[in-house]
């Protein structure tokens, strides 16, 4: 099995020289290499903080529903007791299991976004 180079290092590498070459391109050119940049830095967090956060996120929902499933299982169910109003805001746990999971998306896709302080 080849160890080296990791999925996450090949993608760090690659966003790295888009970003050494980047400043001689034409604007437009310029623009779409720090859009293909940005676009690999995703990957890379995907690659590294998805299967934990997919890990967690999935036991949550086993928990709020009381069953194990996978994670487009579980986020199906919990879709359809929304919709037929089996579960609501008021479901003990709901809001912060739903909190936990959209921060750790945010994480991967947005690491910069700064959410508002609890009111």
């Amino acid at each position: 099995m080849i160890e080296n180079p990791r999925a996450d290092e090949l993608v760090e590498a690659v966003a790295r020289w888009i970003d050494s070459v980047r400043p001689g391109l034409p604007p437009r050119d310029a623009f779409l290499a720090r859009v293909a940049a940005n676009v690999l830095s995703v990957v890379k967090r995907e690659l590294t903080l998805g299967p934990q956060a997919e890990a967690a996120a999935t036991a949550r929902l086993a928990g709020l529903l009381g069953h194990e499933g996978t994670l487009a299982e579980l986020n199906a169910e919990l879709c359809a007791r929304l919709r037929d109003g089996a579960m609501d805001r008021d479901t003990p746990g709901l809001l912060a299991a739903l909190k936990a999971n959209i921060v750790e998306q945010i994480a991967i896709d947005q690491p910069n976004y700064a959410p508002e302080p609890a009111r």
